[in-house]
């Protein structure tokens, strides 16, 4: 069914894009790659990329996406890697989807509207699902009807600084002192728990949200505050009635696409569900690793309107992924182990995100640009 399509991944050069890439690749497609320069080149290494474009800016590779690949008999493939061109994507959905096929849910805006941290809370809250108390506020503005400790974020990935405008809060004075380092105009102030774990669940959704494929979830080996660990555990996804509540969040959305979800989970063991990424995320490289290629099977699922229950693949117990460079600095260079026992972690990872011996040219690149990514 694929093999009058073209394939095209638009990302920030990163690792993420890197696993779109090498997910295709390793299943005989090779994309055009459009690659918002970033820290240092990776994913355009990759042995697999039929042709690839080099931009400044999001603004940039949708222009070079609807000069060079519209008009094409059979419509490309769209795949995103980052929030801003997925969000650039979704806004202009009325003007490309005629072009193409890409992530979206059936109008323009509507995931922008939930990349809206608080508009997917409320959703999440209306399926059922456990959230933590939650206010937005304007940036300087002191809510009255907050409990202590809370912590901050940008009320959207495509606004602020991200994890810069991530800050934890003991006290009103606290959160004052914050707001000159946040750059969101609008933040939103959580209950902040210590949490026990992280989960994250990696899959996709066609058919307006009404058919959903979810095979891997993963749970962090080490936790660092306020910020993701770069190796983790892989499991099936076991919990029906967490999976029904997604499932229907993604149907009221209407969302076709790859998508990854977060949850926190608590110290008694509740879990708190955090946001959705409406496109493929760093960890959905390992349904790839697994057998499970989330872009290709997306692809087939949105030409033939099903998922195929036989794709589904058995994970094994103990499955681990690891970010190598990044990995390397928190807890070597952070302290936490020797050398030495990290190199037995790392050659026993079943899942790197650089190395692969089949396509080693962005490993070769990322040692020789180790600082600017550890």
């Amino acid at each position: 069914m694929l093999k009058h399509h073209l394939f095209i991944v638009i990302g920030q050069e990163h690792y993420n894009p890197l696993g779109i890439i090498r997910s295709l690749g390793q299943s005989g497609i090779h994309p055009v790659f459009i690659a918002i320069k970033g820290k240092s080149v990776v994913a355009s290494k990759s042995k697999y990329i039929s042709r690839c474009h080099f931009v400044d800016s999001p603004e940039e590779a949708y222009q070079v996406l609807l000069a060079e690949y519209s008009g094409r008999k059979e419509k490309p493939f769209v795949l995103t890697s980052d929030d801003d061109i997925q969000s650039l994507l979704d806004m202009g959905y009325e003007e490309l989807k005629d072009q193409f096929i890409l992530f979206n849910a059936g109008v323009s805006g509507r995931i922008t509207q939930y990349m809206d941290k608080k508009a997917i809370l409320d959703l999440a809250k209306k399926h059922g699902l456990n959230v933590l108390h939650t206010v937005v506020a304007d940036r300087g503005v002191v809510p009255e009807d907050i409990k202590y400790p809370v912590i901050t974020k940008s009320i959207s990935p495509n606004i602020g600084g991200w994890k810069s405008d991530v800050h934890i809060c003991y006290s009103a004075r606290d959160l004052e002192e914050a707001y000159p380092h946040i750059l969101s105009p609008k933040v939103l102030i959580q209950e902040f728990i210590e949490k026990k774990n992280e989960y994250c669940l990696d899959g996709f959704s066609v058919n307006r949200g009404k058919k959903v494929f979810l095979p891997i979830a993963s749970t962090y080996n080490y936790l660092i505050r306020g910020y993701y660990s770069p190796y983790m555990t892989v499991h099936p996804v076991r919990d029906k009635r967490m999976s029904d509540a997604l499932q229907a969040m993604l149907e009221e959305i209407g969302f076709e696409g790859i998508f990854s979800i977060e949850f926190l989970i608590g110290p008694d063991g509740v879990y708190y569900f955090s946001e959705i990424n409406f496109r493929h995320s760093t960890w959905g490289y390992i349904a790839s690793k697994l057998g499970m290629p989330l872009p290709r099977l997306w692809a087939e699922a949105m030409l033939s309107g099903e998922i195929n229950g036989n794709w589904y693949r058995t994970i094994p117990e103990h499955y681990t992924a690891m970010v190598e460079p990044i990995d390397y600095g928190k807890r070597v260079e952070g302290g936490r182990m020797s050398q030495a026992d990290w190199l037995m972690d790392f050659k026993q990872t079943d899942c790197p995100f650089y190395l692969d011996w089949d396509d080693p040219e962005p490993f070769r690149e990322m040692v020789r640009n180790w600082s600017r990514l550890s």
